[in-house]
């Protein structure tokens, strides 16, 4: 279990997601995909899409699983390497990092709307009427979201589970990604996916906030945690956002535009002040340091 975990996290952080290789993510996608077009039409929504995320969720874990034991009954060093190839894809810190810094690059090197066009593509809400300040911001915001979601989170279930957990995360994740919205057509169909993710992050993203406090000692960001983790709409994301704003002593939140729509989300922090490239290089610190802790807390467990 260790030589996996560290190989495939080495792997990460020396390659990040390349784009042109597979991905299960992509395999999990097309198959929501096409569930969702099967099945979210009708009666019954709720149920329908219930359905469609416990068998998609079960037969992750069940092809993971006994595709791994088969190879290590087979070959042992095969399982090996297999197992070191799923925590790579399993895990996504690198590739993360990088798009929030080609985002900063791009402000500054090309500027405004070409900054905007390189934000769509790591966040949900429309990006064409952000300022350079509000891109910059949901850029940290997503930093410190994606951290909990994109690493401490599968590092966790693979500490419970190995890779076949892992890989049941990353579909619950997906899910979520895809179906799990308040609007229609997913308002009844994904909601289900949307709770199991709630319950999935739940103690992840609490981690996450306090390892985030724990690398930078920071008073202000465990004060912040306590002040408004519970304030945002989600039940998990305003813990590692609370966490990242009370650290740089920023302002994350406030009103933002999602398919047309106007969210007002409470802010976090009160100092609305100027998000700067010192910044994100003290967030890339942030997020290799807590994935490196992570990962040594994990192997010092399991030594024990």
């Amino acid at each position: 279990m260790i030589v996996p975990l560290v190989a495939g996290y080495a792997a990460d952080l020396l390659l990040g997601d390349p784009h042109r290789w597979p991905h299960p993510v992509r395999a999990f996608g097309h198959a929501i995909h096409q569930g969702t077009v099967w099945l979210n039409r009708g009666r019954h929504q709720l149920l329908r899409g219930a359905v469609l995320t416990v068998v998609l969720c079960v037969l992750t874990w069940v092809l993971s699983f006994y595709g791994l034991s088969f190879v290590r009954q087979l070959w042992l060093p095969g399982y090996y390497i297999l197992a070191g190839i799923g925590v790579f894809f399993g895990l996504a810190g690198t590739s993360l990092l990088r798009e929030g810094q080609a985002v900063f690059n791009a402000l500054e090197q090309e500027g405004l709307d070409s900054g905007r066009a390189r934000l769509s593509r790591i966040v949900g809400r429309e990006t064409g009427r952000l300022t350079a300040q509000q891109v910059r911001t949901a850029v940290l915001e997503s930093m410190s979201e994606n951290l909990s979601d994109g690493v401490v989170a599968p590092l966790l279930f693979y500490a419970i589970g190995g890779v076949p957990a892992m890989m049941l995360y990353k579909m619950i994740n997906t899910l979520d990604s895809m179906i799990g919205y308040k609007r229609e057509p997913y308002r009844l169909f994904g909601r289900f996916a949307a709770r199991l993710d709630d319950v999935a992050n739940f103690i992840p993203a609490r981690v996450t906030a306090l390892l985030m406090v724990l690398v930078t000692a920071s008073r202000r960001g465990a004060h912040f945690i306590l002040r408004y983790g519970h304030a945002h709409a989600s039940p998990n994301s305003g813990y590692p956002e609370a966490a990242l704003a009370g650290i740089l002593g920023c302002r994350f939140g406030g009103p933002n535009v999602y398919h047309g729509v106007t969210v007002e989300k409470p802010f976090i922090g009160v100092e609305d002040r100027i998000i700067t490239d010192r910044d994100f290089a003290y967030v890339k610190y942030i997020n290799h340091a807590v994935a490196l802790l992570t990962v040594i807390a994990i192997v010092s467990g399991w030594g024990l």
